[in-house]
C-alpha cells in the first residue's frame, strides 16, 4: 500500500521532497503550485521548479490563485487524498483544505520550530548568528507555522555557511525527513506530534532588499552574518569609489581578517582588500559587480584594483 498524497509546493526547495515521495512509492494524485510568473530579461512566463518536475513525472498540476472558493475546495476534496504535503507553496490553506485529506496536511519548514516561523527562516537564522538550525515536519493548523511538530533534524550553522548552501542542505534533509514521516504514517496510520513550546517563538520576516546594504560600522561578526545570510540573494552590497563613480559591489562570501588590524569603519586596510568594521575586519572571498559574474577576490582585484586606504561609505553614507 501507499499513501495518496496531494503535494503543494513551488520553488527549488520543494523539488527534492516531491521527488523523494514519488520514489518511495507514494501515489502523487495532484501537484498544486504557483502559476507561471514573468522572469528573465524577456519577461517570459516561467513555470515553478515544482511544476517542471511534476510535468516531467506525469503528475496532474493545478495552479489556482486562491484556495478560498468552494469550487477549488471541492476539487481538492474529490481527490480522496490520504495526506497533503506542503513545502513552500505560497498560498494560505483554509481550514476546509487542511481537513480534506484523511490524515490532514503536513508542512516541511526550514527551521527548528518555534524559532523562525514565517517566510525567510534560512536567511534569518544565519543573519541572527544562530549556531544551529534544521528542518521540521509539522502537522498544519490555521496559524502561521504554529502546528504540532512531528519530526525534526538539526544541522550546525558554521561561520562560512551561506544561505544558498544551507538552503540546498535543508532541502535534501527535509525531503528525507518528510518521506520518513509519510512512510510512518502509512505504516501506523498516525504520527506522534508534539505541541510547540510557547517560549522561544521568533518570526522570520520576508527579506527586504533594503537590508542588503552593508554598514561597516557594525562589528565584523555581524557584517559576516549579514553577508552569508543574504548570499546569493539578494546579496549584501557596498559602494566602491571607482574612476569617479560609485560601483555597487556584492560580497557573496567573506572571512574574518583579525590579522589586518583595525581602522575607521569602511577603510580598506591592505592591498588584499581587508575592510575595517566597527569591531575587527573582514576580507571578501567572492565579489560581484552589478551585471557581472561572481569572482574570487584575486580575480576581482585584477580587474578592479582597490588600494589600502580606500574609504568605502558605510550604509548611512552611501
Amino acid at each position: 500500500m501507499s499513501l495518496r498524497i496531494v503535494f503543494m509546493g513551488s520553488p527549488d526547495f520543494a523539488v527534492p521532497t516531491l521527488k523523494a515521495l514519488a520514489e518511495a512509492g507514494h501515489e502523487i494524485v495532484a501537484v498544486y503550485t504557483q502559476p507561471p510568473k514573468p522572469a528573465g530579461r524577456g519577461r517570459k512566463e516561467r513555470p515553478t521548479p515544482v511544476h517542471v518536475l511534476a510535468e516531467r513525472m506525469g503528475f496532474p498540476v493545478f495552479m489556482p490563485r486562491s484556495l478560498k472558493s468552494e469550487e477549488e475546495q471541492a476539487r481538492l476534496a474529490a481527490l480522496g487524498a490520504d495526506a497533503g504535503v506542503v513545502v513552500a507553496y505560497g498560498l494560505i490553506l483554509p481550514k476546509a483544505v487542511l481537513e480534506a485529506p484523511r490524515f490532514g496536511c503536513y508542512n516541511l519548514h526550514a527551521s527548528l520550530l518555534p524559532r523562525w516561523r514565517g517566510a525567510a527562516p534560512i536567511h534569518r537564522a544565519i543573519m541572527a548568528g544562530d549556531e544551529k538550525t534544521g528542518v521540521c515536519v509539522m502537522r498544519m493548523d490555521e496559524g502561521l507555522d504554529t502546528g504540532d511538530v512531528c519530526a525534526c533534524e538539526e544541522v550546525p550553522i558554521l561561520p562560512e555557511t551561506t544561505a544558498g548552501a544551507l538552503h540546498d542542505l535543508l532541502a535534501e534533509k527535509g525531503a528525507r525527513l518528510m518521506t520518513e514521516a509519510m512512510n510512518r504514517l502509512e505504516a501506523e496510520g498516525r504520527l506522534d506530534c508534539r505541541p510547540q513550546p510557547a517560549e522561544g517563538v521568533t518570526y522570520a520576516h520576508k527579506i527586504d532588499k533594503a537590508e542588503a546594504a552593508i554598514d561597516f560600522s557594525r562589528p565584523a561578526a555581524k557584517v559576516l552574518a549579514q553577508i552569508h545570510g543574504l548570499s546569493p540573494w539578494p546579496g549584501a552590497w557596498f559602494t566602491l569609489p571607482w574612476k569617479g563613480e560609485l560601483l555597487r559591489v556584492r560580497i557573496l562570501k567573506a572571512e574574518p581578517a583579525p590579522e589586518a588590524g583595525s581602522g575607521a569603519p569602511g577603510t580598506v586596510l591592505d592591498d588584499d582588500f581587508a575592510i575595517a568594521c566597527g569591531e575587527g575586519a573582514i576580507r571578501p572571498l567572492v565579489l560581484q559587480r552589478a551585471g557581472k559574474a561572481p569572482l574570487p577576490r584575486d580575480a576581482f582585484l585584477r580587474g578592479t584594483p582597490v588600494m589600502a586606504g580606500t574609504r568605502l561609505p558605510t550604509r548611512n553614507e552611501a
